[in-house]
């Protein structure tokens, strides 16, 4: 079966556009069921050229979904969540710094702040981040990696099971999820699931071409939704600009990278000249 490539952010937001899809990928992922959901899709529009039948250029403005996508979850227990996703096909060295400053942004926002219906007083939401990355870490092979937060009493070293909303507030628990270590990686249920992103089962850059056989029912949902993507013209258009934007940005880390090379070597034949000036000075003195 041909499905649409989920790694770009246009079909990543049209297969989360589906409430019920979302629900059981967020809870699959962080272990928690989720009773409801409420996305917030952070949009982005940039001017793109679109070539008209004869072949002129003409503007048209595209919404490209930079994935910064918030969702609000409340658990069955009533206690509310705020999940930060990120999708990155392609690794720039400017990553860490954006998903610092989207982070930031979230853990100042006024809509992270739940109200208690009795007593009025406000409290801030908890935070979990979930990263799906087209590279891999420096390190770590793990297909999925959770980076979970524990109390540890340090005089003693004895783990503290309460939670405490003061240390909720501040900190939050994490997924990385590496996609190029999903292939042939199948050992849960998760892995299952996330292998709608195994890259090694593309047909083209736009297209996986994987077994329906391989997921179980539940899942099902979720393949029939990202073939339906596939025949999308729109999603189509939108996954083109997002492979030009990407050439772009891949075009100005290289020329970035030469500039700091040639700077560099700049750097190293000043030095050069300026201790050639320094022993010339050396000998003049000494005559």
């Amino acid at each position: 079966m041909r499905i649409a490539n989920p790694i770009y952010d246009v079909v990543f937001k049209y297969l989360m556009d589906d409430n019920k899809i979302a629900k059981l990928m967020i809870s699959k992922i962080i272990g928690e069921e989720v009773e409801s959901l409420e996305f917030q899709p952070q949009e982005q529009t940039v001017k793109v050229g679109r070539p008209k039948k004869d072949k002129e250029k003409s503007k048209a403005s595209f919404t490209v979904y930079r994935l910064d996508f918030a969702a609000k979850i409340k658990t069955p227990k009533g206690q509310f969540r705020q999940v930060l996703i990120e999708i990155q096909k392609a690794k720039f060295p400017t990553d860490i710094m954006r998903f610092r400053r989207y982070l930031g942004q979230q853990y100042q926002s006024p809509k992270n702040i739940t109200e208690n219906d009795t007593n009025r007083r406000k409290s801030a939401i908890p935070i979990v981040t979930i990263y799906f990355l087209g590279h891999k870490l420096d390190f770590v092979s793990a297909p999925v990696i959770k980076v979970n937060r524990t109390y540890i009493d340090v005089a003693t070293g004895d783990s503290l099971h309460e939670k405490e909303e003061f240390i909720e507030s501040l900190t939050h628990n994490s997924f990385v999820i590496q996609i190029p270590y999903l292939k042939d990686n199948r050992r849960n249920e998760l892995e299952k699931l996330l292998s709608v992103f195994d890259q090694s089962l593309k047909e083209s850059d736009h297209i996986l071409n994987i077994n329906e056989e391989d997921y179980p029912d539940e899942f099902r949902d979720i393949v029939r939704k990202l073939q339906i993507a596939m025949a999308d013209e729109e999603v189509q258009l939108i996954m083109d600009i997002e492979d030009e934007i990407l050439a772009e940005l891949e075009e100005k880390e290289r020329e970035i990278e030469n500039l700091a090379e040639s700077l560099a070597k700049k750097d190293i034949l000043l030095s050069e000249k300026d201790r050639e000036i320094e022993e010339l000075k050396k000998l003049l003195n000494k005559k």
